[in-house]
């Protein structure tokens, strides 16, 4: 009791005392998300040139166009669209505002009606576009608060309308900004003379060339300076983004030899009658096995995790590797358990029958309503399409010369009507399979009519090629899995690693558990999919993360089962690239540099022939040179030295040219200038085409470069 009324008394004090601590904890939060405490962008997803883009706006548009992508989709990926997207929105939008491109109410009644004069909906009683239906239905979906309304094939809300409506503007703004971009882009009739000569005017050359390659790498010394110093001098070339280097070792869920070793075992009990004590009854009651059951479909699709397949399949259609004995076993006998594709099954050969490889029929399709490819001017019913094949098939039954002129009247088959509906010899495959089934497994002359989600068709089986054996075969299939028990050792294998870690170096540890450490480098800060773990954006969103640091590391699971450690090895910040990341690309262009300068100093002579000699390489040859492709025969492209060499006169040569490969000294042998034209106007015109075509991807990539644009986007994803 002395201690209650101690607390009691002190009640105020210790009040004050959490209160501080709450308070404190709110702070350090606040702190260390600073864009909360000073109003910064935790609603937004981006900023384009000062427009910002609100999540939660954006957040509804990703959903809707992950709905639209398919399931096959991640939220990464619509992301991804949805943020290209209003990126491209907010960039043309100012250039809009700039030159006073709007869209009026008259432009966008046109626009609409475009866009939906097709839609029942929008039409009155002659079919015809009607704008008081339009208004009248986009009202109805502001009535509805939310709710859809059809039009035509699809549902659409009045939020989605509005949505479209701004896209259609959007279209109409950015076809009249590339329409004045494209005007202003057509080549004159200068520049089409111009890009005549570069491509006509010829020089044959003598040149001789000292290759980089003639000095080793090991007598060129590059230092960590020069390599900064180049890439200080070369910083278009090596800016980088933020990334992060990681490696990881990953502890797979798979089944053991042990579980593999059950699963076998299990199949195998499934073959015999089995005694089981029923506590209901109190008697033991036989189960039947696989190998006397009479009910095969049933005892399939109680057991196995494949449903049973009542098809005849030849020998080319059933497992390669167990083929010949799974084909070869007699009616009744049972093969396996086998390994097949992630499953152990057990096969039984339940019947047989003679069928060919290949078949050759005619036939006559009659579509109905809601059949696949019935076209619109179809309006037989289901019952009317069976009652004309069914009379169709009495005829040629009666009088198969009719079969060519009843084709041509009824069938609907395009692929096969010019034909007189014939499909010469064909595999098993080919066709839907009633269709098959009635072709593979009847006889030659036979007819009868088979019903597909094409319609009716009447068959006429003309040709069969190759007979031989056929089988049905019953499988019950298991699925490999790892066990529980396997699932709890790869979860404690994965544990212990991440333990031991707090000790031991990370690649000393999986190095003396044996386990392979894979390196993943250059991982951006948006990036999902890690190879080796697939789909994993939780590992890249943690790389980033303030707290981690390199040398950190962290268990994930992954999508396949099991288990992958992660650590972070390298952090690159965005800006210049570092030295050491540099080298790699650097290393060479530099030792060029200083091969060039190593190779002027040793050159000697004044004409090709005694550079040549005291350089102890061969003189060579190029003819037709121009200057549009400056390509040297036996060097490659060349464009530094082939634009000097069009800067010489014919007998001149030129002093040594640092080129790509290497050092050219060159002479110009004869100078071939072209005739001129009467008229340029064609060039012009083709060379206005090309430019128009690249205009509006070329104008849209420059404007994006330039814009001031703030991607908030892995703060939310």
């Amino acid at each position: 009791m002395a201690v209650l009324n101690k607390i009691r008394q002190r009640s105020l004090f210790l009040i004050l005392i959490i209160a501080l601590a709450l308070f404190s904890f709110v702070l350090t939060d606040l702190f260390r998300n600073s864009d909360a405490l000073f109003g910064g962008s935790q609603d937004v997803v981006a900023t384009v040139n000062g427009t910002n883009i609100n999540r939660v706006e954006f957040m509804n548009r990703v959903e809707q166009m992950q709905s639209q992508l398919g399931p096959n989709s991640t939220s990464t990926q619509a992301m991804n669209r949805v943020y290209d997207q209003e990126v491209r929105k907010a960039i043309m939008a100012s250039q809009f505002e700039n030159l006073g491109l709007s869209v009026e109410q008259d432009q966008m009644k046109d626009l609409l009606k475009q866009s939906f004069s097709s839609y029942p909906e929008l039409q009155n009683e002659a079919g015809i576009f009607d704008e008081n239906k339009l208004t009248e239905f986009v009202n109805n979906l502001k009535a509805l608060n939310g709710q859809s309304a059809p039009l035509g094939t699809f549902q659409i809300n009045y939020q989605q309308w509005v949505s479209t409506e701004n896209n259609i503007a959007l279209g109409a703004q950015e076809r009249a900004y590339y329409a004045m971009v494209k005007a202003g882009v057509n080549a004159t009739l200068g520049e089409a003379e111009v890009d005549y000569m570069l491509e006509n005017a010829t020089r044959d050359l003598n040149y001789v060339q000292v290759p980089f390659t003639s000095i080793a790498d090991s007598l060129v010394e590059v230092s960590k300076s020069d390599i900064t110093k180049y890439i200080s001098a070369h910083k278009d070339k090596y800016e980088v983004e933020a990334s992060r280097d990681i490696s990881f070792v990953e502890f797979k869920e798979v089944a053991s030899v042990e579980d593999e070793n059950n699963l076998k075992a299990d199949l195998l009990k499934l073959l015999d009658n089995q005694a089981v004590f029923n506590e209901a009854t109190n008697n033991t009651d036989t189960i039947i096995g696989f190998r006397n059951t009479n009910d095969v479909e049933n005892f399939v699709n109680s057991n196995s995790d494949i449903t049973y397949n009542d098809e005849f399949v030849t020998k080319s259609q059933l497992p390669k590797t167990e083929a010949d004995t799974i084909y070869n076993t007699p009616v009744g006998g049972i093969y396996g358990p086998y390994k097949d594709g992630g499953f152990y099954k057990l096969s039984k050969i339940v019947a047989e029958t003679q069928m060919p490889d290949s078949v050759k029929v005619r036939h006559i399709l009659i579509p109905h309503i809601g059949a696949q490819s019935a076209q619109p001017d179809v309006t037989r019913s289901v019952a009317d399409a069976e009652t004309l094949a069914d009379s169709i098939k009495t005829v040629v039954t009666t009088n198969p010369s009719k079969f060519p002129e009843l084709v041509t009247e009824f069938s609907s088959d395009q692929g096969s009507v010019n034909n007189g509906g014939e499909y010469d010899f064909h595999p098993i495959t080919q066709m839907v399979k009633p269709f098959s089934d009635f072709e593979f497994q009847n006889n030659v002359g036979d007819i009868g009519v088979v019903k597909t989600v094409f319609g009716f068709h009447i068959i006429e089986i003309l040709d069969q090629k190759n007979k031989a054996r056929a089988v049905k075969v019953a499988t019950i299939a298991r699925k490999i899995e790892p066990s529980e028990k396997t699932i709890d050792a790869t979860f404690t294998e994965a544990s212990k690693f991440e333990l031991a870690l707090q000790k031991e170096n990370f690649q000393e540890a999986a190095k003396s558990r044996d386990l392979d450490v894979k390196p993943v480098n250059g991982i951006k800060i948006l990036d999902e999919n890690i190879p080796g773990l697939g789909s994993q954006r939780a590992i890249v969103r943690w790389a980033f993360e303030d707290g981690t640091r390199i040398g950190d590391y962290k268990r994930f699971s992954i999508p396949s089962g099991g288990y992958a450690v992660v650590q972070v090895v390298k952090a690159t910040k965005k800006g210049l690239m570092d030295a050491e990341s540099a080298s790699a690309t650097v290393l060479t262009e530099i030792r060029n540099e200083k091969k060039a300068d190593m190779i002027l100093g040793k050159i000697t002579g004044t004409t090709v022939a005694d550079i040549a000699k005291n350089q102890n390489r061969a003189t060579s040859r190029a003819s037709a040179v121009n200057m549009k492709n400056p390509t040297l025969s036996g060097a490659g492209s060349e464009p530094k030295v082939v634009g000097a060499a069009f800067g010489l006169a014919e007998g001149e040569v030129s002093k040594p040219i640092i080129g790509n490969k290497g050092v050219y000294v060159v002479e110009v042998t004869k100078v071939n200038e072209t005739t001129t034209l009467d008229n340029y106007q064609a060039i012009a015109n083709r060379l206005s085409t090309a430019r128009a075509n690249a205009a509006q991807t070329k104008v849209y990539n420059a404007l994006k470069e330039t814009a001031d644009i703030e991607d908030n986007r892995a703060r939310f994803f």
